[in-house]
């Protein structure tokens, strides 16, 4: 279970706020703890035994966080099928969460130490998720490459997060170059996502939620086959363009709600 941040170290939020996030805080606690141990039998299933049961566990969370939390997301765009890259942007772990429920069976481009992380390195690794050493330079792109092919071939989508990490709502882009990278070895079409998660899942942690309505979206694909200078030109422009109207969106509904 994940500690809880000191109360000196919270943003100030209102008590009621700061209370439905500790009892989301608990919620998230207990039905991981539940289901990490349940699942243990599908260490021994078919890999899909594992991505359903991890699917359920998105979905029970994201159910609690709308009701103990008064969190709601939305989905706008269409969501891509098949053997695409999806590039999305990062701001908390409830993009990780939504993008792994909403696409089918995607596979997750990650660093390596998480595979470390008692049971959920054990399913990540079940999972077949794609794990890269980031200081590895062009042989981690080389293995991505190699896994990627795999994961395509298979029809199943690949997310990556092109600034490596998660990032503060409006903070400056900062794209990898492996993003680039990947698409031009794939050879398939680049979907971008833009959201906002990060203005309501915030604080030390991410422990406190704010209510309101978390907005995803799936943006008009990027065609295979450009150059990478071209790529990273486009990908950037369309995901950030997104990102600061759904970030301004939810700033509007935050400020109407305080």
């Amino acid at each position: 279970m994940r500690a809880v941040p000191s109360l000196a170290a919270l943003p100030k939020a209102p008590p009621l706020i700061l209370f439905r996030s500790f009892l989301y805080f608990l919620w998230f606690g207990v039905v991981s703890v539940i289901m990490n141990v349940g699942a243990l039998p599908t260490l021994l299933m078919p890999r899909r035994a594992i991505v359903r049961t991890s699917q359920c566990w998105s979905r029970v969370l994201l159910w609690g966080l709308k009701h103990i939390a008064g969190l709601d997301w939305e989905v706008r765009g269409t969501i891509p099928q098949g053997g695409v890259l999806v590039a999305s942007k990062h701001m908390s772990m409830w993009d990780t969460l939504a993008l792994y429920m909403l696409l089918d069976d995607a596979v997750i481009v990650l660093k390596r130490e998480l595979l470390n992380v008692p049971f959920y390195g054990w399913y990540l690794r079940k999972a077949h998720m794609i794990a890269i050493d980031r200081a590895a330079g062009a042989s981690a792109l080389r293995q991505m490459a190699a896994q990627g092919k795999a994961v395509v071939a298979e029809g199943r989508p690949i997310v990556i997060f092109p600034e490596g990490t998660r990032k503060s709502p409006g903070a400056p882009p900062d794209y990898k170059p492996g993003v680039a990278g990947l698409y031009g070895l794939l050879g398939v079409d680049c979907v971008p996502v833009a959201l906002n998660s990060g203005l309501f899942w915030t604080g030390p942690m991410g422990f406190l939620k704010k209510p309101g309505r978390i907005i995803i979206e799936f943006l008009p694909p990027i065609p295979a086959g450009l150059g990478r200078a071209a790529f990273t030109a486009l990908l950037e422009a369309r995901t950030e363009t997104a990102a600061a109207k759904l970030i301004a969106e939810g700033r509007t509904a935050l400020a109407a709600h305080s």
